[in-house]
């Protein structure tokens, strides 16, 4: 699968770097040690380093890429590169907070993954989407099932995973002290349905475009975009609302 491409991630770095915001804002810890799993090109770290400055930050992310860009912009952290469900799985350091901000819907088996996770740390802190029946990544799995296409994926395409609140509540609350869980959806204002497109490029539509070949990507961008444009009516400005529904998790051992 070809790495990801910080530039077009950080088109959209506000949008995508409110949620964890507000998430690191909820963790009710001084920690010394903090690692961020799935920190991309490092607009989480900063945050965790803004809201923690004497604490030692750790970011782990598969792709080099990624973190090429995270250790230009951000040289005072450190950098790792690794998988997030192998690092869940082996022995290693405990930190004071487990921090992933919209990276372990990459990860499968969360009844598995989440309470490892929190064995590596004494809190645990996660924001994933939850929007999969949002009309836009409703018409990636509708588009890429039709006639038309199925035929033409060349690989198998690479799910996301996110469940209800309930599942991650039973996951760990056997294990946790004290745990918090909660949806918030963001109302993004964006220039047009053109931007979902670009938005879902650096993220969710990855998957799609890596199983086709390389002559087919543009022609089912179009139908894409086709597909959504009426789900997102223009408002009195031109503009559109994309809304986004997140979900999250603290958890204290």
């Amino acid at each position: 699968m070809p790495d990801w491409s910080a530039p077009q991630y950080l088109r959209f770095a506000d949008e995508r770097t409110r949620p964890c915001r507000d998430l690191a804002a909820r963790i009710a810890a001084t920690p010394r040690t903090v690692i961020d799993l799935g920190c991309g090109p490092g607009n989480s770290t900063a945050v965790l380093a803004e809201r923690w400055p004497d604490a030692s930050i750790t970011g782990l992310d598969s792709s080099a890429a990624m973190l090429e860009t995270a250790r230009r912009d951000y040289p005072r952290q450190e950098w790792r590169q690794g998988d997030i469900a192998m690092w869940a799985a082996e022995d290693g350091p405990e930190y004071d907070v487990v921090f992933s901000n919209a990276a372990l819907q990459w990860v499968d088996d969360h009844a598995t993954a989440f309470p490892r996770l929190l064995a590596r740390g004494r809190a645990l802190a996660v924001q994933v989407p939850a929007a999969s029946q949002a009309p836009a990544q409703r018409r990636m799995r509708d588009l890429a099932a039709s006639d038309a296409w199925r035929r033409r994926f060349t690989s198998p395409i690479l799910d996301w995973h996110s469940h209800d609140p309930a599942f991650y509540y039973d996951a760990l609350a056997g294990r946790a002290s004290h745990l918090e869980i909660w949806q918030t959806e963001y109302q993004h204002v964006l220039d047009g349905p053109e931007a979902i497109v670009e938005w879902y490029r650096g993220t969710g539509l990855r998957p799609f475009l890596n199983a086709l070949e390389e002559a087919d990507r543009a022609e089912f961008l179009a139908e894409y975009l086709e597909g959504i444009r009426p789900c997102y009516p223009p408002r009195v400005d031109g503009r559109i609302l994309f809304p986004f529904l997140r979900l999250f998790v603290v958890a204290y051992r």
